[in-house]
């Protein structure tokens, strides 16, 4: 699986941004999503999306304000931002699961960066 994002850039608070990722090669899983790496933090899950029927789940930072989605058609996996706050600034990176249920697959991330 290759994984391809795409949408970062700058933003004030409050503002927002969409991310899209495109996948290709051969599924090994149901499973793709978002996560973000902060300067001097570990990397954080921020949510994920089944390609079979759209079930989502998110990291409580984001819930109610970000919202992930998939298109099957494209192989594309979304991430919309909404309500940005400059604690969300971080490199932010599409992720796919293997078979073996592992977080496996990575893009290479891109940088989002609200202002306050």
């Amino acid at each position: 699986v290759q994984l391809q994002a795409s949408g970062g850039g700058l933003v004030q608070a409050g503002g927002s941004l969409r991310l899209s990722c495109t996948a290709s090669g051969r599924r090994t899983s149901d499973t793709v999503g978002w996560f973000r790496q902060a300067p001097g933090k570990e990397r954080e899950f921020v949510a994920r999306v089944a390609w079979s029927n759209g079930d989502t789940y998110y990291a409580g930072a984001v819930l109610g304000r970000f919202a992930i989605s998939r298109d099957n058609a494209r192989n594309t996996v979304s991430l919309q931002m909404n309500e940005l706050k400059p604690e969300d600034t971080a490199v932010y990176y599409c992720a796919a699961v293997n078979d073996q249920g592992q977080w496996h697959y990575w893009g290479k991330g891109t940088q989002v960066t609200v202002s306050s």
